[in-house]
């Protein structure tokens, strides 16, 4: 198969996540990953009052200029999400007591995912973010702890709100609107017409 990427080297994604390599991967692009090694926590609270569009923003460009500053020339990827609920920023949650404390808050809502992606290029930085509304279905103590039987603690941990949208955690919605890209993290299409825009792509 003739790949579309048109790059001297594979795309380098400041990210040791799974899922966003596999995004990238299944729309055939070379990817190479590699940990932006930054501390969320510590830009987040040097972002002071930043919304929570501008904090996924600046979690982003972090990452990604962190990574290009290490590999001068390179097309580099970050990517950041954060959850929000009435402007209250959530985080992975650190066990399944915090994770149950998360889903009951998220319960019968509608929380906005935002994913932003910041691609660095020559020194120079396009940050961009997209946003997906999810509303979760009602759900008795009973109905959340049969979910977080289900998913596991691994799982429950690893993902903001303690749910993943490409697992388990499907059953906890009752609708999303928003690309599906965008709820996994990485807003494939408006990157995709970024990188095409830069002449990156074949097609």
């Amino acid at each position: 198969m003739t790949s579309p990427w048109l790059g001297p080297a594979p795309l380098l994604l400041a990210s040791t996540s799974a899922t966003r390599r596999l995004l990238l991967e299944s729309a055939a692009l070379p990817v190479e990953t590699e940990s932006p090694g930054v501390d969320e926590r510590e830009i987040e609270a040097a972002a002071g009052s930043l919304s929570p569009v501008e904090l996924a923003g600046a979690l982003a460009r972090a990452k990604a200029e962190a990574v290009a500053a290490r590999h001068p020339g390179r097309v580099v990827i970050g990517a950041d999400q954060v959850l929000a609920l009435d402007g209250t920023v959530f985080h992975k949650p650190t066990d399944l007591g915090a994770a149950r404390d998360h889903l009951a808050r998220l319960a019968g809502r509608t929380h906005a995912l935002h994913s932003a992606v910041a691609l660095v290029r020559d020194g120079s930085t396009d940050l961009f973010v997209e946003t997906a509304q999810l509303t979760m279905r009602p759900l008795a103590k009973e109905g959340i702890a049969a979910y977080l039987a289900c998913a596991g603690e691994a799982r429950v941990r690893a993902s903001v709100g303690g749910y993943q949208l490409e697992g388990p955690g499907i059953h906890l919605f009752e609708t999303v609107e928003g690309d599906h890209s965008t709820v996994l993290g990485l807003p494939l299409l408006p990157l995709l017409a970024r990188l095409r825009a830069a002449g990156l792509l074949r097609f």
